[in-house]
């Protein structure tokens, strides 16, 4: 229940996870747009600025033109009253050239900065359409799609273009307010008519660098989503894989644990069906028998222990080892092997635990020596000691080892080094350890070839 509760929390923590990610780059996304918005009207209203300072420079870079153009109507009268025999033609042609360059005077250099590095490059890259004072008639545009060349285009091209430019000034119009362009016109007077100042209007939308931003947001959203229901999914996939792996094996071991004492049984139920059975192999028979039934009891034992919270009670940890090694010992003449067992204990080693679970450890590391050795001879010596109120237990063997990279694979349900192996029996003697003894259990050296060592540690009993 609780590994079902925590595996909720781990999903649920993981889509709040994703959300807030989602949620944190939705309010940056949004602040930088901000920002750039801001930029970019700035520069649209550089722009237009522009435009009227071109404008302006245009009617006023030369405040003598009405001065010079009286003296060009001088110059074209003293032509037709021959006032020019005064004049050679060549000195009357010169001065005619003098008075077209005053004319037309070219601009300042402030013109030419503004002309040439704010209006000409286009470099700004937002989109703006300049329109009369109707704010309906485009009269130029930029960054829209449509070419300036619009009226040289043929007739169907050409209206197809001011239907799309259209288009594009009725969105700007719903976007932003536009920016006024004021001109004053020159030459007027006091008996001038018509209007002082023409009005024309900058209408703009965000550049397409605000578009993306504005949707990079939720294609990261969709991304996050993406990975979360990929985890999510992984996840599950992978606990019932482990599932599956830890109840297959369990069911693996049960059957292993089990088989020993009841094929035992059989043999010994067997042996009574004997009519010429004498007295004392009578009373032996019964005696093993007797004890594979209490083996099964142990086995039956462990098993509930393990789905449940055992009791642990304050005993000698070193009984339980010898009796656990004396049990293996047994099981080695069946593998033709000649393999030293050896147990170095101090006299107690006392601890808080579960014997038949602690007993069920040991075994299980004392079965994979004995089935790491894989010569005719070797060595699996058990040493035991107390130091600063811990109780430390190793068992070293002289087997094939295991590689470096390999140390943490071990204790995963599901992987063994055996060709025939479940991979469960580490993975249960180091959950027996650690959540039911608050101990450890680790392999603390091995080289291949050389052999292993596995180290139990647990709390000591208190006094």
């Amino acid at each position: 229940m609780d590994a079902y509760r925590w595996s909720v929390r781990l999903k649920l923590g993981l889509i709040v996870f994703a959300v807030g990610i989602a949620v944190a780059s939705l309010w940056y996304t949004q602040r930088l747009v901000d920002r750039l918005q801001q930029r970019e009207q700035a520069v649209i209203q550089l722009w237009a600025e522009a435009l009227e300072q071109v404008v302006q420079t245009r009617q006023s870079a030369n405040p003598h033109r009405a001065e010079f153009r009286r003296l060009d109507a001088l110059l074209q009268s003293l032509n037709r009253t021959r006032a020019a025999d005064t004049l050679s033609e060549r000195q009357m042609a010169e001065l005619r050239e003098a008075v077209d360059w005053a004319q037309t005077m070219p601009p300042t250099r402030e013109f030419n900065f503004i002309l040439n590095e704010i209006l000409e490059p286009n470099q700004f890259g937002v989109p703006a359409i300049i329109t009369d004072s109707t704010r309906r008639r485009p009269l130029s545009w930029q960054n829209v799609g449509v070419p300036d060349t619009v009226g040289a285009m043929p007739a169907d091209d050409s209206a197809e273009a001011m239907a799309r430019l259209r288009g594009k000034l009725k969105d700007m119009k719903a976007a932003f307010e536009p920016i006024p362009i004021r001109i004053a016109l020159s030459g007027g007077g006091p008996e001038a008519t018509g209007p002082a100042e023409l009005r024309q209007y900058v209408f703009y939308d965000e550049s397409a660098l605000i578009t993306e931003l504005r949707v990079f947001p939720w294609v990261q959203l969709v991304f996050v989503g993406l990975f979360v229901m990929v985890g999510y999914f992984g996840f599950s996939y992978i606990r019932r894989s482990e599932q599956s792996s830890l109840w297959m094996g369990m069911a693996r071991e049960a059957a292993h644990q089990l088989g020993t004492p009841l094929s035992s049984l059989l043999g010994w139920i067997e042996m009574l069906r004997s009519p010429d059975l004498d007295t004392d192999t009578k009373a032996q028979a019964l005696d093993e028998i007797e004890n594979d039934v209490e083996r099964l009891q142990r086995v039956a034992d462990r098993f509930s222990d393990i789905g449940s919270q055992p009791k642990l009670e304050r005993c000698d940890l070193v009984p339980i080892v010898e009796q656990t090694a004396a049990y293996v010992r047994r099981r080695i003449p069946r593998q033709g092997q000649s393999i030293d067992l050896t147990v170095r204990l101090p006299e107690a080693l006392w601890a808080e635990a579960n014997e038949e679970l602690f007993a069920w450890v040991l075994e299980n590391l004392l079965k994979n020596a004995l089935d790491a050795i894989e010569e005719a001879e070797g060595t699996i010596t058990v040493s035991g000691w107390e130091e600063a109120g811990k109780i430390y237990i190793e068992v070293q063997d002289t087997g094939r080892g295991i590689e470096r990279q390999q140390w943490k694979n071990i204790f995963r349900p599901g992987y063994s080094t055996k060709q025939r192996g479940w991979g469960l029996g580490l993975s249960l003697a180091r959950r027996v350890v650690e959540t039911y003894h608050g101990g450890s259990l680790e392999l603390v050296a091995s080289t291949v070839g050389e052999g292993s060592t596995f180290r139990v540690q647990v709390p000591a009993a208190t006094t």
